[in-house]
């Protein structure tokens, strides 16, 4: 377990505490491995089954609910993220394999001009009957990120879990992947046929809500052998709110837990500073969720689909710190944070230390490769206008195990576990709608996660740098 060993030792004593509040939620539930990438099922042909199965959540809830999941697995809510490339023939066979109350089940994908084979006729698509199965075929003719859901008697089915994610990857980028300007790196791809879409990391932030009545209302129904379920017509409250499934503090935990067999979709997103992040946001439930980014804005690069760009193809999209997630949209946005105009050097430099902080090509950020990747020149050498105790004076609570910069790592006394071991910062990624930060109304929890920025040399995934 590490800390941060700062070059200046004066400064960095006392200021490891003003930064404590902000990683303790993280350094408590962080695993030591996280996705730095979108877990998802790559196509273009999909078998899939609706199945049932039980959802936890962090205050010791337990719900039974319905979910899809890749055939011969458990169900998993949300359903498999799924994965295709633009201009794919996509084909998805469904089996339905729920309670016989549930009956019919289906799948329907917005955005996406749909034909089907075998199944029953339904309202609104083609269905699979109790044991039965059907097939959907359709082309992703345009990249962008997608919602799908049961198209039957959905203000249960999607209640009960059956949603899902579509990533729809563009063919190819005019021009090439371009690089990012700041890090002088090539991007690691492009959510879309342009140039300014282009990300060093992804992550999706599926958003969606359940009522613990209804779903127990389910459950005794199921139990007692009833040919039908029968919710009434009441309004559905829901008391639990998740993003990927889980609800909060769960969030962070790690990928595929044991502990939450039928949720297997963390999110914990995570980045060096210069990085642009897209945010594939998709909203799955039956109520509008304020996704906040905290710690800076993000630009909207589209919604549904369809790119927001004018009459030059230049992007249009607003600046928007809270993002409006309705029921069966989806929006991308690219977030990037590089600590510009905080007033403080966010790597802890000092004069006496003789790091290079210069900027060559005039865009603010730092280009001498002896210097730090991604820091903004104007704030180099600045101190952090705070001055408090030094731990050895005061202490409260565990020890922190980082600091408010992003230096060079060191070693813990003996026998601290520490907080925040990998250092760097941290801001919680919230609903902006307080009743959604609960689980069944005990706070904090439910739609929330903590974005954890970390120093360029720390390496976030075996596969990405």
């Amino acid at each position: 377990m590490n800390r941060i060993r700062f070059k200046s030792q004066k400064q960095g004593g006392g200021l490891a505490r003003l930064f404590s509040a902000l990683a303790v939620m993280a350094a408590f539930f962080l695993p030591l491995q996280t996705q730095a990438a979108i877990d998802t099922v790559t196509g273009p042909n999909f078998t899939l089954t609706a199945g049932e199965g039980y959802a936890s959540f962090a205050d010791g809830g337990r719900m039974y609910s319905w979910g899809y999941s890749v055939a011969g697995t458990p169900m998993q809510l949300p359903g498999p993220t799924l994965e295709v490339t633009e201009g794919d023939v996509v084909t998805i066979t469904l089996n339905n394999n729920l309670p016989a109350a549930a009956g019919n089940v289906s799948i329907v994908f917005p955005g996406q001009q749909v034909s089907s084979t075998g199944g029953v006729k339904g309202a609104l698509t083609a269905e699979a009957p109790i044991g039965g199965s059907v097939t959907y075929t359709f082309t992703a003719r345009k990249p962008g990120t997608y919602e799908y859901h049961s198209g039957t008697h959905s203000d249960l089915q999607v209640e009960m879990g059956l949603y899902g994610a579509l990533i729809v990857r563009p063919a190819s980028i005019a021009g090439g992947i371009p690089t990012n300007p700041v890090l002088k790196k090539t991007y690691a791809g492009c959510a879309y046929d342009h140039p300014d879409t282009c990300y060093d990391r992804e992550y999706l932030f599926l958003l969606s809500e359940m009522d613990r009545n209804v779903h127990e209302l389910v459950a005794q129904q199921v139990a007692n052998g009833a040919k039908s379920i029968n919710i009434g017509t009441g309004e559905i409250k829901a008391n639990y709110f998740m993003i990927n499934g889980r609800s909060g503090p769960d969030t962070l935990g790690a990928p595929g837990r044991e502990l939450l067999p039928n949720q297997p979709y963390n999110i914990v997103p995570r980045m060096h500073p210069g990085e642009k992040l897209l945010l594939r946001i998709v909203g799955a439930g039956q109520h509008m969720h304020p996704f906040h980014t905290h710690g800076n804005n993000a630009r909207l690069l589209a919604r549904d689909g369809n790119l927001l760009v004018n009459d030059n193809n230049k992007l249009d999209g607003p600046d928007l710190f809270t993002f409006p997630a309705t029921p069966g949209g989806t929006m991308d946005a690219l977030f990037r944070w590089t600590g510009k105009d905080l007033g403080w050097d966010m790597y802890g430099h000092t004069a006496a230390d003789n790091v290079p902080c210069n900027d060559t090509d005039g865009d603010g950020y730092n280009d001498d490769p002896a210097g730090e990747p991604g820091e903004y020149c104007a704030d180099h050498n600045k101190a952090i206008p705070v001055q408090l105790p030094d731990l050895n004076v005061m202490a409260f609570g565990g020890f922190y195990g980082g600091s408010p910069y992003l230096g060079n790592l060191g070693s813990l006394p003996p026998g601290e576990g520490g907080l925040n071991p990998n250092a760097g910062f941290a801001y919680m990624w919230h609903s902006h709608a307080e009743r959604e930060l609960t689980n069944y109304n005990v706070y904090p929890g439910g739609m929330l996660t903590m974005l954890i920025i970390e120093a360029p040399s720390t390496i976030i995934s075996p596969t990405r740098p």
